[in-house]
């Protein structure tokens, strides 16, 4: 009955492999993060703009 539980068990090793790819993930969404925070920020601000002079 061992036998069979243990066979049945995955090995989810992180491998080199994995890295590299995560590596290689993580590089453009650390490249664009700033130019994707500055745009949301401007943005964030055009809509305040807008909506607070909209009364007037």
């Amino acid at each position: 009955m061992k036998n069979k539980t243990r066979r049945n068990k995955k090995k989810t090793d992180y491998t080199f492999l994995d890295g590299v790819l995560d590596v290689l993930f993580w590089i453009p969404e650390l490249l664009f993060l700033p130019f994707r925070l500055i745009f949301w920020l401007f943005r964030g601000i055009g809509k305040l703009f807008k909506d607070g002079f909209d009364f007037i």
